[in-house]
């Protein structure tokens, strides 16, 4: 079973390039699933804050907030939320082979699944000279930035089109099958 991690600031592509692994992976045979390390904190919004669900309305400031402030910081649970994600990936894994994380935010995300799951591979997205719509206080929280030391990753991908996120997800999974002897 293979995990794809990919992590970076908001609006760089993660989701986008997420499903364009998936696509590409497809045509390999496989059976991917994309997901997310903050369904739950999504499910909260949803069920008990009244978020609709739409993208342009996303409450990053309650999603930060409930994430880190009171989950890991206030409660303790720092692994709360890949526990998770373990559980899902436990149950789901009768139906898929791949798994593809879209959502990694935090350094300790990237190490703990590397060190729970043997075949991992880590992608960070950079989307340079883009204008985001956060706030102040959300681009310079923790879920904004951490990443900017890390170096551990095994791709960083620079997101400038679409059809450029499309042609690097084709030559990473390309590149993973041909390094684990799947091509010749």
């Amino acid at each position: 079973m293979k995990l794809y991690v990919i992590g970076g600031k908001a609006k760089t592509g993660k989701n986008t390039f997420g499903d364009y692994l998936r696509e590409e992976l497809k045509d390999y045979g496989y059976k991917p699933c994309v997901m997310h390390i903050t369904s739950p904190l999504y499910g909260y919004a949803r069920n008990y804050f009244e978020w609709d669900g739409n993208e342009n309305s996303k409450p990053r400031e309650f999603l930060q907030k409930m994430g880190i402030e009171i989950i890991q910081q206030k409660l303790g649970k720092r692994d709360f939320l890949l526990n998770r994600l373990e559980e899902d990936i436990e149950i789901l894994k009768e139906f898929f082979d791949v798994f593809i994380i879209t959502d990694a935010r935090l350094l300790h995300e990237f190490e703990v699944l590397k060190s729970k799951y043997p075949d991992v591979i880590t992608i960070k997205l950079e989307r340079n000279h883009y204008k985001d719509l956060l706030s102040e206080e959300e681009r310079h929280h923790i879920t904004e930035t951490e990443l900017d030391q890390y170096l551990d990753f095994d791709y960083i991908v620079e997101n400038t089109s679409l059809d450029s996120l499309k042609d690097k997800a084709k030559e990473i999974v390309y590149k993973e099958e041909k390094d684990r002897g799947e091509i010749i």
